[in-house]
């Protein structure tokens, strides 16, 4: 026991320790030196450098390959000081080989599971972080689409009526400074009120819409009661009958063979239209002669509100054109045309071809996994190895669909993906991304260097007893 060497083993445990991080190939190559020396606390230094360093190398194999190094060269240096005279080479030989397990292969065990235990936390972090937000996403977007739901349900019933309060109004204004003008400024009063909660039905409108929805709701089972009822001749009858009661003409052209091939949110679309252009009328063109065409093929259903040029003594109140633009956006999702624009006679047309049944509602996508939703809008950053491409934590494909393992073909625009840098972890399979298994192995782990744990222990006793 020379203290020059002592000081040099010490000096190499401290370059190990430096080197684990930077050099960890390196590191657990130069582990040998203490397992052979005859300094026991430096030699305690070494699985611990081999624990830390093994977590560190990629692929798995490459571990391997440094730990049999390391120990051939245990083996070496054994064989050397036997040469040299130290002692005798067989019990050297058996003692060096036990600590070499002991102190390098179990700690290297150990580094392994550790180092493919960290991917498998981190991806289980983030997978809990990507759920978490897509059900906080789905739950905004099923807030949304009541908001766009409950704004145009009172688009269509709260702003027709106040449409025909202050059109009811304006004629009591008018007939009350003849016959009655104590009257007048009562009236006049009930037609600027009907105007500012026009008004102010806008601005909730605004809050409401997030963006402009169109109500497809109504598919899928969420329309209202009376949605059945919608879109009839009893129902366009009544809606040019409330128009009449304002003093304009309406007339009714409705030659629809049968409703009931009809489908409801095609009739939903011939109710709204129609009660669009008759409010659009009420606004801007109150007391002009109007017709409503509904004209109907096997094919699809032809739908028209056209008014005459208004009269001179009427009032034009301004609009936002939010309506026409839910009616264009209605009719685009059901596979029909819109047109909204003044005519040739100095009127107003709104006209929409509807079709019989209508586009079928676009079914919500599968997961791309049993455990994984799907997200409802573009995918969360992926991790890992840089590629852009990956739908998500946890989805071991590339460019293919499911769970698969193995890179698909690429089947849709956007970039190719970037190749995997050299010596990257491949990706991990996502049945195995589950607490049970990650903390299993870290049991294991545990399993593995408590040996190791043990013959320090008993060394250092020793040392400190001897």
């Amino acid at each position: 026991h020379r203290p020059g060497w002592a000081v040099l083993e010490a000096l190499w445990a401290a370059a190990l320790v430096l080197a684990r991080h930077g050099r960890p190939g390196v590191a657990v190559l130069a582990s040998a030196v203490p397992v052979v020396g005859d300094n026991v606390w430096t030699l305690a230094v070494a699985p611990l450098v081999v624990l830390s360093a093994t977590r560190r190398i990629a692929p798995q194999r490459r571990v391997w390959q440094f730990v049999g190094a390391a120990c051939a060269a245990v083996g070496v240096l054994t064989l050397a000081m036997a040469l040299a005279g130290s002692g005798a080479l067989l019990p050297q030989l058996a003692g060096n080989a036990a600590s070499a397990v002991l102190l390098l292969v179990l700690p290297a065990l150990a580094g392994t599971l550790l180092g493919r235990r960290r991917p498998l936390n981190t991806l289980l972090r983030e997978r809990n972080a990507y759920l978490e937000q897509a059900r906080t996403l789905t739950a905004a977007t099923a807030r949304l689409e009541e908001r766009a739901r409950i704004a145009g349900e009172m688009h269509d019933l709260l702003g027709h009526r106040l449409s025909l309060i202050s059109v009811h109004a304006g004629a009591l204004e008018l007939g009350a400074a003849r016959q009655a003008p104590a009257l007048a400024g009562q009236a006049e009063l009930l037609r600027t009120t009907a105007g500012t909660a026009m008004e102010e039905l806008r601005e909730i409108l605004g809050v409401l819409r997030h963006v402009e929805y169109l109500e497809h709701l109504d598919s899928g089972g969420r329309a209202d009661r009376s949605a059945d009822e919608r879109g009839t001749r009893e129902d366009i009858t009544a809606l040019a009958e409330e128009s009449r009661r304002t003093g304009s003409t309406v007339e009714l052209d409705w030659s629809v063979p049968g409703t009931a091939g009809l489908s409801p949110r095609t009739r939903q679309a011939i109710h709204r239209v129609v009660r669009e252009g008759l409010t659009n009328v009420l606004k801007h063109a109150s007391g002009a002669p109007t017709a409503v065409v509904v004209r109907g093929t096997d094919a699809g259903v032809d739908v028209s509100v056209t008014n005459e040029a208004p009269p001179a003594s009427g009032r034009s109140r301004g609009g936002t054109h939010s309506g026409l633009a839910a009616c264009q956006e209605r009719v685009s999702l059901l596979g029909g045309t819109f047109r909204a624009g003044a005519a040739a006679d100095g009127g107003f047309r709104v006209a929409a071809w509807l079709p019989a049944h209508g586009n079928e509602p676009v079914p919500a996508p599968e997961p791309a996994s049993a455990s994984v939703p799907a997200p409802a809008s573009e995918p969360l950053p992926p991790h890992g190895n840089g590629n852009g491409n990956r739908p998500g934590p946890g989805i071991g494909n590339r460019t293919g669909t499911g769970t698969d393992n193995h890179p698909g073909p690429r089947t849709g625009p956007g970039p190719r993906p970037r190749p995997e840098p050299r010596g990257a972890r491949p990706p991990l399979p996502d049945e195995i991304l589950t607490w049970p298994r990650v903390l299993a192995s870290g049991c294991v782990t545990l399993l593995v260097v408590l040996p190791t744990v043990v013959f320090l222990v008993v060394l250092l006793v020793y040392a400190a007893l001897g």
